[in-house]
C-alpha cells in the first residue's frame, strides 16, 4: 500500500490525490486534507483507482459510517451531512467553471434534509409535513443474493471486487422495502432455490407502504412462489445467465398487483415495480415546485417523461409526452388520462421525435447520465423553444449541454438537488430562457 495526501472530492465520490510515479489516484473512503495509506484496485496508463485501507490523519469531518459494507452503496456515510452539501455544491461550482457557464449568481446550497427545511417550506408545504430524511429515504432497492450452508441471504457487492458481502438490508432503504425482500429470501431458501440460480431482487414502495417486486433468475423452469405476506405483487423474469445484468428476457409469471401510486403536488401518478420513478419523492417533489414555478404557459413537450411525473405535475393545458420505453409510455397514458390535462403521449426516443421539439413551447428535459444527444442540442438551437427545463442526474453532461446552449440561452434559474444523501450522487435544475 501507499501513502498518499487527499487535494479534494472530485465528481464520483472519490478523493484527488496524486501516486509516487506521478499518477493521480481517485480513493475511495477518503476526505479531503487526510493522509491515508490505499489499496489499488484498478490500474491504467494515466491514473488509478483506489480504498483507503487506514487513515493515517484523519479529517475533523470524518464520522463513523454507520454500516459495514457502506461502500457499496453509500460512500459518504463516512462525513457529516452538511459536510455532505457542501461538497456536492463545491463540486457542481468546479464543473460548470469548467465548461465555462456561469452560475456565480446563484445559492448553490444543496437542497436536502433539515437544513433546507425554511428555505423549502414556502414553495412546497405539502412536503414539508414529512421532512427529507438522510437515511431511509430510498423507495427502491435492488440486492443480489449468497447463499451458505444456513441458509440464502439477500448481498451487495463489495465496491472494488466481484465478492458479496451478505446484509439484512440498507441503511438507506425504507424499511418496509427490506422487511419484504427478506420474506421473499426466507420461502426461497424454504425452496432451496440456489444463490447460483438468481441474480437480483427489486423491491419498490409508494408513500402508503405497499411493496412490489422484481426477481431475476437464471433458471426458465424456476418454481412457481406464493406471494409473500406484505409484497403486494411480485413479477419472476428469466435473465438471460450470460449477461451479468438483471434485465429481462421473459416473464416467466406474474403474482398479485405489481402497480403502485404516489401523489406529487397534488396529482396522483400510477406506476409499477419496473416503471422509471423517482427515489426520494420529497426532494423530487421541491424540484417539481420549483419547475411548476417558472411553468405559466399553456403548452409544453417533455422529451424524456418516463410516467410523466415532471410535466403532468406542472403542466396547465396541453403536454406531448415523449418516452422511448414501451410499457413506461403506457404508464404514462394512465396517468395523462387521469390527470385533465390534453396530452399526447409518444413512444419513441427523443433522438427520433425531434418534430416535438419547436419554438412554440418550453421543453423539459430529463435524461439519463449521458444527457442530450449532439442531434437534441442542435435542434434546441435551431428551433429555439422560448424555455429549456434541463432537470439533470449527471451535472458533468448538463454543463456540457449548457455550454453549447449559450449561444442562444441564458441560465434564469439553477438550484442543486440531494436526491441521494450518503451517496456522491447529485442532481441539478437549471431553467435557461432566450437571450
Amino acid at each position: 500500500m501507499e501513502e498518499v495526501k487527499i487535494e479534494k472530492l472530485v465528481h464520483g465520490g472519490q478523493g484527488l490525490a496524486q501516486l509516487a510515479d506521478g499518477r493521480k489516484v481517485f480513493v475511495w473512503n477518503a476526505l479531503p486534507g487526510e493522509t491515508v495509506r490505499v489499496r489499488i484496485i484498478k490500474k491504467k496508463h494515466s491514473y488509478a483507482e483506489a480504498i483507503a485501507e487506514e487513515i493515517v490523519t484523519a479529517s475533523p469531518e470524518r464520522i463513523e459510517p454507520r454500516e459495514e459494507n457502506y461502500l457499496a452503496t453509500s460512500p459518504w456515510q463516512i462525513m457529516a451531512f452538511e459536510a455532505e452539501n457542501r461538497y456536492k455544491s463545491e463540486i457542481v461550482k468546479e464543473l460548470f467553471a469548467q465548461a465555462r457557464v456561469d452560475i456565480s449568481n446563484f445559492d448553490l446550497t444543496a437542497v436536502s434534509g433539515k437544513a433546507a427545511e425554511a428555505k423549502n417550506r414556502a414553495f412546497s408545504p405539502r412536503a414539508m409535513e414529512n421532512p427529507p430524511e438522510v437515511f431511509y429515504y430510498r423507495n427502491k432497492m435492488e440486492y443480489s443474493f449468497w447463499g451458505d450452508d444456513d441458509r440464502l441471504h439477500l448481498a451487495l457487492y463489495r465496491r472494488g471486487s466481484h465478492g458479496k458481502q451478505i446484509v439484512e438490508g440498507s441503511v438507506l432503504a425504507k424499511p418496509e422495502l427490506d422487511a419484504r425482500a427478506n420474506k421473499l429470501v426466507a420461502q426461497l431458501s424454504k425452496l432451496q432455490v440456489r444463490a447460483g440460480d438468481l441474480k437480483t431482487i427489486v423491491v419498490r414502495c409508494d408513500q402508503a407502504g405497499y411493496v412490489a417486486g422484481s426477481l431475476f433468475v437464471k433458471d426458465q423452469r424456476f418454481p412457481t412462489l406464493e406471494l409473500p405476506h406484505g409484497l403486494r405483487g411480485l413479477r419472476v423474469y428469466f435473465s438471460d445467465p450470460k449477461s451479468p445484468a438483471s434485465v429481462p428476457t421473459r416473464l416467466l409469471y406474474e403474482l398479485g398487483d405489481v402497480s403502485l401510486n404516489d401523489v406529487l403536488l397534488d396529482k396522483e401518478f400510477t406506476y409499477d415495480v419496473d416503471s422509471f420513478f423517482q427515489v426520494n419523492l420529497p426532494i423530487f417533489e421541491q424540484a417539481l415546485a420549483r419547475i411548476k414555478e417558472h411553468c405559466s404557459e399553456a403548452s409544453l413537450t417533455d422529451m424524456y417523461a418516463g410516467v410523466g411525473t415532471i410535466s403532468l405535475s406542472v403542466a396547465h393545458k396541453r403536454v406531448n409526452l415523449i418516452e422511448f420505453h414501451e410499457a413506461t409510455a403506457a404508464m404514462a397514458r394512465v396517468n395523462a388520462a387521469a390527470s385533465g390535462l390534453q396530452a399526447n403521449v409518444v413512444a419513441a426516443s427523443t433522438e427520433k421525435a425531434l418534430e416535438y421539439i419547436s419554438g412554440a413551447e418550453p421543453v423539459i428535459f430529463d435524461p439519463p447520465r449521458a444527457g442530450l444527444h449532439d442531434k437534441v442540442v442542435q435542434r434546441v438551437l435551431e428551433t429555439r423553444p422560448p424555455k429549456v427545463i434541463y432537470l439533470s442526474c449527471n451535472p458533468a453532461t448538463q454543463a456540457r449541454d449548457l455550454a453549447k446552449l449559450q449561444a442562444a440561452y441564458e441560465i434564469a434559474f439553477f438550484e442543486v438537488y440531494n436526491f441521494f444523501p450518503r451517496t456522491p450522487h447529485i442532481e441539478t435544475l437549471a431553467i435557461v430562457e432566450l437571450r
